[in-house]
């Protein structure tokens, strides 16, 4: 992977998040009128992944041709997914009972189901041992590409832009729980992840030499007070983006509707009943300050609008606490994320 800085971010104002009102364009508005047949939370998030846009630009010689990308869906798999809202009992029993504690390997179990639905899948989550004690990795998703084997790795990813550093190779992208950089899990899956092939431990695993590895990733970026940035190097243009803003600025949210979104909502855009528990501005400041309290980590916030039945996701973003841009810096300082 190649090392070019991101551009410099726009001055980040807290107008955008805080003025109620999604972009006409929206990718939210977007989705709904693509999408809005689909209702179940499931089959919803399966057509995110499958159509939203890319989070990284495959065209671009920032990642050296090692950029997946699934396309435009076709008409077949579009009725496909409605078929699945119909009857959703395949998908359901390929996800099975299990509560799904890790976003990304509900959203791999989705992909896997898509894949072996449309005969492409060879193997998922096959992992590669030196010895007993000694795993190597593991292959995301080995799959078919005409006669060739490809080796597909995997991510959906959640960055917030930390405007005051945005550093150099995607580190001022910062996942919200300050774990890691959009900069650091791209070498990880450089340097690492997508050589796998070619350790002599996965030779016996593969029925064919891989022809091609390549790294599938969606996600969605968060700019300060939702203004956005100008445009980076690598990344897709449009991409999925929200805003985020701190406990303090969210006295400053002019929405009605609000819902906290749980970890495995966060893929596609939320629908849900209009009789659900949604929250008005004055309810959700007291469940942040309440989670904050408790525990200070950041939320994700969905702004909604009524549709029928339904509300329906205008805008998201991520309330984070006071202190999380002094808590990145102090991650920086002491080496747990890189500067």
């Amino acid at each position: 992977m190649t090392s070019q800085p991101p551009a410099a971010p726009a001055s980040p104002s807290p107008s955008g998040a805080l003025a109620g009102h999604a972009p006409a364009d929206s990718y939210q508005l977007r989705f709904e009128q693509r999408w809005g047949h689909l209702t179940r939370p499931h089959v919803r998030a399966l057509a995110w992944l499958l159509d939203a846009p890319d989070l990284l630009d495959p065209a671009s010689p920032h990642w050296q041709g090692r950029i997946a990308t699934l396309g435009a869906i076709s008409p077949e798999t579009a009725a496909w997914l409605a078929a699945l809202e119909q009857d959703p009992i395949p998908l359901d029993a390929a996800l099975g009972p299990r509560h799904y504690s890790r976003l990304g390997l509900y959203a791999e179990k989705l992909m896997a189901f898509y894949f072996a639905e449309h005969g492409r899948l060879v193997a998922h989550g096959l992992q590669v041992r030196a010895s007993r004690n000694d795993t190597v990795g593991e292959f995301d998703f080995l799959l078919r590409d005409g006669d060739d084997l490809v080796h597909l790795e995997f991510a959906t990813k959640f960055y917030l832009l930390d405007a005051s550093d945005a550093g150099a190779d995607f580190n001022g992208l910062i996942g919200p729980n300050l774990a890691d950089t959009l900069g650091a899990k791209m070498r990880k899956i450089f340097d690492k992840q997508l050589s796998l092939a070619s350790h002599p431990a996965a030779q016996p695993l593969l029925p064919q030499p891989v022809a091609r590895a390549q790294a599938l990733v969606k996600g969605w970026l968060f700019y300060p007070g939702g203004e956005g940035a100008a445009p980076m190097p690598g990344i897709s243009q449009p991409h999925c983006n929200g805003f985020w803003i701190t406990l303090r600025q969210a006295a400053g949210l002019q929405g009605e509707r609000y819902a906290i979104m749980p970890r495995l909502h966060w893929l596609a855009p939320l629908k849900t009943p209009l009789d659900s528990t949604a929250m008005n501005k004055d309810e959700l400041l007291a469940a942040l300050h309440d989670h904050m309290a408790q525990v200070s980590a950041p939320v994700m916030v969905a702004e909604l609008e009524q549709q029928g039945e339904w509300l329906v996701e205008r805008s998201r973003g991520f309330v984070v606490p006071d202190d999380w841009r002094a808590q990145a810096a102090q991650r920086r300082q002491d080496g747990a994320l890189p500067a």
